[in-house]
């Protein structure tokens, strides 16, 4: 009962000082874009166009390629264009501008400056070991009001991926800042395993904190936990991104936008389904690690194809292994049982140190290269 009730008082918290915080750094809507009604007469100067419509000059600029400002004063029909090509041009560029408008840049540097900072941290306590049962659940706690509640829900590796596709979908525009986010996040990816997923993420660390109140071992675990399998799981987060990529690019309807578990965050940009399916998630975490990561996050599976070819990863010394499986039931998800069977595809791997804390041999490392060369990750990828 205590545990159920740390939970609920943390989730309590988060969801209050989430709130307190996105005041505090004015409370923007962090998404721009999103449908418009435009109105529009080919017989209307670019001028005119733009006034009806709340365009400014230097974006109807670059929408029509003007060469003067003399050219503000010719009708639309004078471009060649349809109306169909007239709203294509407006809308990429407003997207792109209400996008630009909706990002506090200020805080965005923060938080990746804090990113780098903080995962070159934990990256250097699991090389050396230092990321313990005794640490870990503050250690995800300090991500969780770092990441989540100070900095908010934006950006998130989830939503480089999930908006990218979105805008693209709906104004066929690319904004490159988020496409930089997405290379770094990548980046991030390829040096060290899913580090940005497992202690940068706001709604990861969240998940893994109150996966690991509930489960941890002092005293009876309150549920028993369940590991689902890697292929049902890796099936439903391909099918999920195929179905939500398909609805938006036929309909324009963002099926996580209405149910995004990241606006726990930004909490007045929660709905009704956004609410339930967030509570969902949330009381799932406690009892599957990750669900959130493993069934439904885009980012989630681009970086789990990245993760194949990260430097610093899981090593095991195969000369040095006992095969106790020690590491199999310390680990929260099924990857490392894939590694020491050498089974393929491997799971995801959120690099939470249990096993290399387990190990009675201390065979098993982060590390950029397996002691005997024939380690389960450069076997099995």
């Amino acid at each position: 009962m205590k545990r159920i009730l740390t939970v609920v008082v943390l989730v309590g918290l988060v969801l209050i000082l989430s709130d307190l915080s996105t005041r505090i750094w004015g409370g923007k809507d962090e998404h721009g874009g999103g449908e418009k009604k435009w109105v529009l007469q080919m017989d209307m100067t670019v001028a005119q166009f733009g006034k009806a419509n709340g365009l400014p000059n230097p974006m109807l600029k670059k929408a029509f390629e003007l060469q003067s400002k003399q050219d503000l004063q010719k009708p639309l029909s004078a471009f060649g264009l349809t109306e169909e090509q007239v709203r294509a041009k407006a809308s990429k560029f407003s997207a792109l501008a209400a996008e630009h408008g909706s990002k506090n840049w200020q805080k965005i540097l923060i938080k990746f400056g804090l990113w780098f900072v903080w995962l070159a941290a934990i990256l250097a306590g699991l090389r050396k070991g230092l990321v313990t049962e005794k640490n870990r659940s503050w250690l995800l706690l300090v991500a969780v009001v770092l990441f989540g509640v100070i900095l908010g829900s934006d950006p998130s590796p989830m939503g480089t991926v999930k908006d990218a596709i979105v805008l693209y979908a709906r104004d066929r525009a690319v904004f490159p800042p988020r496409m930089i986010a997405f290379g770094v996040f990548m980046l991030l990816v390829i040096l060290a395993n899913k580090l940005i997923c497992s202690w940068g993420c706001q709604l990861g660390t969240l998940q893994d904190l109150l996966f690991r109140i509930m489960q941890r071992k002092t005293g009876t675990a309150v549920i028993k936990p369940a590991k689902l399998t890697f292929a049902v799981t890796n099936t439903i987060r391909i099918f999920f991104l195929a179905v939500f990529t398909g609805v938006v690019f036929k309909m324009g309807f963002d099926i996580i936008g209405t149910i995004d578990p990241f606006k726990i965050f930004n909490p007045k940009m929660l709905g009704w389904s956004g609410g339930i399916f967030v509570a969902v998630v949330l009381i799932a975490s406690c009892i599957v690690y990750r669900p959130w990561c493993h069934l439904f996050c885009p980012f989630g599976l681009v970086g789990w194809l990245g993760e194949k070819i990260s430097v610093f990863r899981i090593r095991i010394d195969r000369d040095t292994c006992t095969d106790c499986k020690a590491c199999v039931k310390a680990c929260p998800s099924n990857v490392m049982d894939s590694y020491l069977e050498k089974k393929a595809p491997a799971p995801d791997c959120f690099a939470c140190g249990a096993c290399i804390e387990t190990c009675p041999v201390k065979a098993i490392s982060f590390a950029a290269k397996t002691p005997t060369g024939t380690g389960p990750s450069d076997v099995t990828e």
